[in-house]
């Protein structure tokens, strides 16, 4: 597994297929092992790089706060891409890194060519926010002191039990993985990247402006992220939101075919230019008075 160091800190990464680049970047309670099926299936048209953030083995587990940060992992994905001169990338990101391709987008515009957003958003809805800051300052003291990471309480919460009702294989694999990660490492994430981060809220103007392709994905059992989806779609002009029935917050675990089979659509509209802004086409077709 190649590696690469960004701020002193040793990242790692996988480096699979050969094409266009496209960057997976992971959510909290994953690490690179999640897009296994995705890489399978991109690799044999894209070069498939999928990033360990800091706190997650392979890429090195710092012990103290200032070593993390949401806006440190943006710069670590950019930190990539300049380590292996890659002008920009598609980009493909689950939750924490949903999040970190929307702030790439409004921070690097050049870098990024299109987003996929799946189930981005935790934190951000207003109603909701507070709580969500309690919830993982909670979280984040009782995993600094732990070997690794409690997985019972994330693994068997509310948007992700679904993965273990669909496939229970898939669900054991993943609790498995949660429960090999670090607990300073996890508990640091939580406490100086979920916590810490500023409200998708907080950036409407940025979101409006930008003017790259982005798919969001969310499912309508995920109560966390389905509101601020909505909000994201109505904002973002260049932007396609697709709800799944039935479903949590790990899509592309859950049901990694469709995962798989929307980004190939999207990709594919993008390319016979197929996705196009609402704004332009409402300024060509103008409503009668």
């Amino acid at each position: 597994m190649p590696n690469f160091t960004s701020d002193q800190i040793n990242l790692f990464y996988d480096d699979l297929g050969e094409g266009s680049p496209l960057l997976f970047l992971h959510e909290f309670g994953g690490d690179t092992r999640s897009w296994k099926q995705q890489v399978a299936h991109f690799s044999s048209t894209h070069r498939c790089l999928a990033l360990a953030c800091r706190g997650y083995p392979p890429s090195d587990v710092p012990m103290h706060a200032q070593d993390y940060g949401w806006q440190k992992n943006i710069d670590d994905a950019i930190a990539l891409l300049d380590h292996l001169c890659i002008p920009s990338t598609k980009v493909i990101g689950l939750s924490m890194g949903a999040y970190t391709g929307l702030q790439m987008c409004m921070q690097y515009p050049d870098r990024v060519q299109s987003l996929v957003a799946a189930s981005g958003g935790s934190g951000a809805f207003p109603e909701t926010r507070n709580e969500f800051i309690k919830s993982s300052l909670k979280i984040a003291d009782e995993a600094c002191f732990l070997p690794h990471m409690p997985a019972d309480a994330l693994a068997y919460g509310s948007a992700r039990i679904q993965l273990r009702e669909k496939h229970r294989a898939a669900w054991d694999e993943f609790y498995d993985n949660l429960s090999q990660h670090p607990g300073i490492g996890s508990g640091m994430t939580q406490r100086m990247v979920q916590a810490a981060r500023p409200s998708l809220y907080d950036f409407e103007s940025q979101l409006a402006a930008i003017d790259k392709p982005v798919l969001l994905m969310v499912g309508d059992e995920d109560d966390a992220c389905l509101d601020t989806n909505l909000w994201l779609k109505r904002v973002m002009p260049l932007s396609g939101l697709s709800i799944w029935p039935k479903s949590g917050h790990l899509l592309n675990l859950e049901e990694p075919e469709r995962f798989n089979a929307e980004c190939d659509a999207f990709f594919s509209a993008i390319d016979f230019a197929k996705w196009p802004n609402r704004q332009h086409l409402l300024r060509a077709h103008p409503q009668p008075v």
